[in-house]
């Protein structure tokens, strides 16, 4: 039985870390793609392409704010499958329920805030922003 419990856990740390990479990759490829715009605009100067790199910005945001979200429920399920939890809930063995998971920092809005979020995809808006205001005006 207890192999069964740890093979579970294995699966749950495998799903953790795909979410991981993902959201690491989501950053990496909306970085690119603004330093991308922002080339073709140095290339060109027409000003519309820095306001353009704004909007996959927030794309990228919400997509990296949900696969964070992801992440932190199936560490709550791993933290209640393994037993550290505090207030631990019913999971059967070899079971994947994420949807259990819906208040506080499991929250959509919550991860949206997150400081690991915003603190990348805030200041470069804001960059953007700024930069096409100077140039406009």
């Amino acid at each position: 039985m207890m192999e069964n419990k740890l093979k579970h856990l294995e699966f749950i740390q495998n799903v953790i870390t795909r979410m991981n990479t993902n959201s690491f990759q989501i950053k990496g490829l909306g970085i690119t793609i603004v330093a991308a715009l922002l080339a073709v605009y140095a290339s060109n100067q027409k000003i519309n392409f820095i306001f353009i790199a704004i909007l996959p910005t927030i794309i990228f945001w919400f997509l990296d704010a949900y696969y964070l979200q992801q992440e932190r429920k199936f560490r709550g399920l791993y933290n209640d499958v393994a037993g550290v939890s505090k207030n631990p809930k019913e999971i059967k063995l070899f079971e994947m329920r994420p949807d259990l998971y819906t208040k506080g920092k499991y929250c959509y809005f919550n991860n949206l805030f997150s400081k690991t979020i915003w603190i990348i995809y805030l200041p470069i808006i804001i960059l953007l922003i700024t930069i096409y205001f100077y140039l406009k005006f």
